[in-house]
């Protein structure tokens, strides 16, 4: 097997307990996924909680795919520990000065705030089907009714007045939940890479722009299956929402790195060999020229042009493909450029890709993917769409 790390000979020189990444692949992708849980939370609590009715059609939709998303959170870290089975260790002897021994208590809150408002949204349908299929399936959905078959108009507004208020209090949750992340890295003065006040908050906007791009896709791709017309006027909400988040994501990020090099604490010249080496390709090309900036060209000439129809759908589809890859990238680029930076700020190295190992690309794919298997299933018992008709489309 290759090593991990390989010390790089023109950055300097590094002590022999430096030479390991504790960090490999699947942390990349763990805050990558509770990102595209917060980003969907978010979309779905616009119209739950502030009424955005253009996006009615997806905001079923949206709580959906953050439950499914939100069930496979903490699959990278239990993966990556080897011992799964000893992740329970921080629930039952806590270490409550710990943000991670905090996480357990923080992810199965939210897990149960999200199935419990998905009870509730999707309660008529579960005891209509309850009442009329047999055999197993209809046993699942009586079992799913809880015991509840009141659909009447009094029981909907006290169901709608649940749906408000967890939605209320999934907002500082699922933002919460992945400010979090950006807390832990942060926090960790011993790498110069993280240790900065607004990574929290560069996580958080960067987490709602993958939520909404991945729910752009995903219900572009599900009406192209279904073979109905897609709502453009909920695809453009969709789009101005990306947009405008990317923006402000894009300038936090643009502060963030420029108080780095302001600062100019001890080892920053080599900071800047990682800068102006290594990180070119995945930071400036591939995460901000490539996956931030060109969406923001490629939306603003749209808006601006008020394109319509066809056009106006693939440019908010490829812009949003864009922006999922650059918040992948920028997950990478602080997870493992982090790491590539010795402690001491005297030297680098290179992380090696792993294909097959239990961190490597081929887990991390899957871990990936699970979610969206999971909720390709989903929704053929639970159906979300709320289509527009055929006029409006």
């Amino acid at each position: 097997m290759e090593p991990l790390f390989q010390a790089m000979p023109f950055t300097g020189y590094v002590y022999p307990n430096e030479t390991v990444f504790p960090w490999s692949v699947l942390i990349v992708v763990y805050p990558y996924l509770t990102g595209l849980v917060a980003g969907a939370f978010t979309v779905s609590s616009l119209y739950q909680v502030f009424g955005f009715k253009r996006l009615e059609p997806v905001a079923h939709f949206a709580m959906l795919s953050s439950l499914c998303l939100m069930i496979f959170v903490p699959t990278p870290l239990l993966l990556h520990l080897g011992h799964a089975e000893r992740a329970f260790n921080a629930m039952l002897t806590p270490h409550l000065t710990s943000a991670m021994a905090i996480f357990g208590y923080v992810s199965a809150f939210y897990i149960i705030l999200l199935m419990l408002e998905n009870w509730f949204v999707f309660r008529p349908y579960i005891v209509k089907q309850a009442q009329k299929r047999r055999g197993l399936l209809g046993f699942a959905y009586r079992v799913a009714t809880l015991g509840s078959y009141d659909v009447s108009e009094e029981a909907m507004q006290y169901d709608r007045k649940w749906i408000f208020a967890l939605a209320v209090i999934g907002i500082p949750g699922a933002h919460g939940l992945h400010g979090y992340v950006g807390f832990v890295f942060g926090s960790l003065k011993s790498r110069e890479w993280w240790s900065s006040d607004l990574m929290p908050v560069i996580f958080l906007f960067s987490a709602i722009i993958s939520g909404v791009a991945l729910l752009i896709v995903l219900y572009v791709v599900s009406c192209w299956l279904r073979r109905v017309r897609v709502d453009l006027d909920c695809l453009k909400g969709l789009g101005y929402a990306m947009w405008g988040f990317l923006m402000f994501a894009l300038l936090l990020e643009g502060v963030e790195f420029g108080a780095l090099v302001y600062r100019g604490r001890e080892g920053i010249e080599f900071i800047m060999q990682f800068v102006e080496g290594p990180l070119i390709v995945p930071f400036f090309i591939l995460q901000v020229a490539l996956g931030a900036v060109t969406p923001i060209l490629v939306l603003s000439y749209l808006f601006w042009r008020g394109t319509k129809g066809l056009p106006l759908a693939v440019g908010i589809v490829v812009s949003a493909i864009l922006v999922m890859f650059s918040v992948l990238m920028m997950r990478y680029n602080v997870v493992i450029g982090g790491q590539e930076i010795a402690k001491t700020g005297k030297g680098l190295l290179d992380f090696q890709f792993e294909v097959f190992g239990r961190d490597g690309i081929l887990a991390a794919s899957s871990v990936l993917i699970a979610p969206l298997i999971l909720l390709t299933i989903v929704v053929q018992f639970l159906p979300p769409w709320h289509d527009p008709a055929p006029e409006k489309a």
